[in-house]
């Protein structure tokens, strides 16, 4: 059970990830995932600043091949299933969203949350509720997700943070965008 008492914000995260089978790896808007470096080894090219990999047909062609079900595109109705359960997740776990977007293929949420906590728990967590609240009113996809595996996940401090309400705010053809009353 959460605590009665708000604990203090300590850090505010951006977490973007995108919907089953729209945005595969060899994409030529770009991907991170693992491909193979001239040696033979595994790399990812996923630093902040650096160029990631794009535009490679025969990866993605691969990709599509292993495809357990079409590709996921959400609906109106559908984001505002998730829009509620984003909150309450939230607000059950004390943390505070400030921003969310959802688009056709992909969500921008951005959160607040106290203490140090690992980002891919809060990933985790709204992916993992936002599916139960969507299979419960859809039923489960035949690919057995919504989501693509993990996400984006940027620590945003000082400035950045209302930049980044900005940016989730500004998105081009939202099904739906929420700003937290305090940042409006």
């Amino acid at each position: 059970m959460p605590s009665s008492k708000p604990a203090l914000i300590a850090r505010h995260w951006l977490l973007t990830w995108t919907t089953y089978g729209t945005w595969l790896p060899g994409d030529k808007r770009g991907f991170v995932s693992p491909v193979c470096t001239p040696a033979g080894n595994l790399t990812i090219h996923n630093q902040p600043g650096t160029p990631c990999d794009r535009n490679m047909p025969a990866l993605m062609r691969s990709a599509q091949a292993r495809m357990k079900g079409k590709p996921i595109f959400l609906r109106h109705r559908q984001a505002e299933t998730l829009l509620s359960q984003f909150q309450e997740t939230a607000n059950y776990r004390g943390w505070q969203l400030l921003a969310a977007a959802i688009m056709r293929a992909h969500i921008h949420l951005l959160v607040g949350v106290p203490g140090d906590p690992e980002p891919e728990t809060l990933l985790r967590d709204f992916k993992a509720y936002g599916s139960r609240a969507l299979n419960r009113q859809w039923s489960k996809p035949k690919s057995g997700t919504w989501w693509t595996e993990s996400g984006s996940r940027r620590k945003k401090q000082g400035p950045a943070i209302l930049a980044a309400v900005r940016y989730v705010a500004q998105q081009k053809n939202p099904l739906l965008v929420w700003i937290h009353p305090n940042w409006q």
